[in-house]
């Protein structure tokens, strides 16, 4: 496809990425794994597909091809961030409507559990290690929205909490993208925490940490908000290789 993409496709329930159709012209301030996300891509896979290669560097202006499909490389520079500097004009055309994809079989099985976690210990506290990461919850309060690939597609978990409350890092990473600029996801941190897994946070109140900092898991980055939803909540997502999957295989048992 020659059109661009736009972003209002993200707010349909029933459309769910990868998208591998249409263009994406970048604007200012964007970076790569923002965009990756944004259509459900690995963000190694789009920048092999567009000849870019670690650290991932992006400009204004630049068109990048969603309908290439690239080699998720692996390299030891992920953390970089690739952002988008100095400003930009840039225009839009909605392009055709694609049926949603079928999740894949290696999306949908409940990965090994390495080291399950100790139940005796407070939930916030608790670790379980899947896929030699050791996860934790990052917020106690109760889960009102369960992940879902059909249906009503929810790409994670979606945590009642009140305003000001403590978001946590579930797991060590880098901080790849923390801003605003994805539709749907209000003030948004994405954490790197291999060459695999992203997780994000959603909907923040306000933002702690800034792109490029290396994190802890546990260490507070952001406060529960509304931004983006209609009430105070937390959304969580975990995503492999550009996929999203149930974060509630890969988090303690609560």
């Amino acid at each position: 496809m020659s059109g661009c993409n736009t972003q209002a496709i993200h707010q349909d329930d029933i459309y769910n990425p990868p998208v591998y159709w249409g263009r994406h012209v970048v604007r200012q301030g964007e970076t790569l794994y923002g965009i990756a996300w944004t259509y459900g891509r690995d963000y190694k896979e789009l920048g092999s597909a567009n000849g870019i290669s670690p650290p991932w560097t992006i400009r204004p202006g630049q068109v990048l091809r969603l309908d290439l499909r690239g080699k998720a490389q692996s390299s030891n520079k992920a953390s970089s961030t690739a952002r988008a500097p100095g400003p930009t004009a840039t225009t839009t055309a909605k392009a055709p409507r694609a049926k949603p994809p079928v999740p894949t079989p290696q999306n949908s099985r409940k990965p090994t559990v390495t080291r399950k976690s100790d139940t005796s210990a407070p939930l916030a506290s608790r670790t379980q290690t899947v896929a030699n990461i050791p996860w934790r919850w990052p917020h106690s309060g109760t889960v009102i929205a369960g992940y879902s690939a059909s249906g009503k597609v929810n790409k994670g978990v979606d945590i009642a909490g009140k305003a000001g409350d403590a978001v946590r890092a579930a797991a060590d990473g880098t901080v790849v993208y923390a801003g605003n600029g994805l539709l749907g996801y209000g003030n948004l941190i994405i954490v790197n925490h291999n060459e695999r897994y992203l997780s994000a946070y959603a909907h923040n109140r306000k933002i702690l940490v800034s792109e490029g900092e290396g994190v802890k898991a546990g260490q507070v980055i952001a406060e529960l908000g509304s931004s983006g939803a209609e009430r105070p909540m937390l959304h969580f997502e975990i995503r492999k290789n550009g996929n999203p999957v149930d974060p509630t295989h890969y988090l303690p048992p609560r």
